[in-house]
């Protein structure tokens, strides 16, 4: 972003510890009715694929390949992106369709309504959310794109490569990707503490 010909920094996103990431999943479980199970299936997937908001309103069932685990996530500009579930996760997202109503079809949205007829959308989620890190003692001022934050940071921290986080998240300058660099400089000042005492 530029103010008056000048780049401006970007600022720090927040992001959620794992010991919170536990704590907000946590009040879902156990998935014991479908509202819970739906919710809980949402909310893993966005932590777990840094999704933005409308492109986990916009997948469709056609768009999951359970045998490889893959998922097509259509982005910014339409640009089409493939990403990667874990078995827990597949599994977790056949439990909300074995248990959906009706009969859900390739092209019909892969989180609906309980009904099974409409789409979630933006405003639910962000209620469920804000929500959701309520009950879980969570202070910090979260949104969706926290949950992508959080992602692109422990991806990060896993992984040591912003190339490959740039590419899970789409996008499509890896400048914007080095904001989360930020994020881990705790991990690089003990690293540095502690290089010449045998740490």
């Amino acid at each position: 972003m530029k103010k008056n010909g000048r780049r401006t920094p970007r600022k720090i996103p927040e992001v959620l510890s794992p010991e919170e990431q536990r704590r907000f999943l946590e009040q879902l479980q156990p998935t014991d009715t479908l509202i819970k199970l739906r919710n809980y299936a949402v909310l893993r997937l966005m932590l777990n694929t840094g999704l933005r908001i409308s492109e986990m309103i916009g997948l469709q069932l056609k768009d999951v390949d359970w045998r490889s685990g893959s998922l097509k996530v259509r982005g910014k500009g339409d640009k089409e992106r493939m990403l990667w579930l874990s078995a827990g996760d597949r599994q977790l997202l056949q439990d909300w369709l074995a248990h959906r109503p009706g009969k859900p079809q390739p092209q019909d949205p892969l989180f609906t309504d309980l009904d099974g007829r409409k789409p979630v959308c933006e405003r639910w989620f962000r209620d469920l959310i804000y929500r959701v890190a309520r009950e879980a003692g969570i202070v910090k001022r979260i949104s969706p794109h926290t949950l992508r934050h959080t992602f692109a940071t422990d991806l990060l921290r896993s992984t040591k490569n912003l190339f490959l986080v740039s590419k899970a998240l789409g996008h499509a300058n890896l400048t914007t990707t080095q904001i989360y660099l930020h994020l881990v400089d705790g991990e690089m000042e003990d690293a540095l503490k502690n290089l010449r005492n045998g740490g």
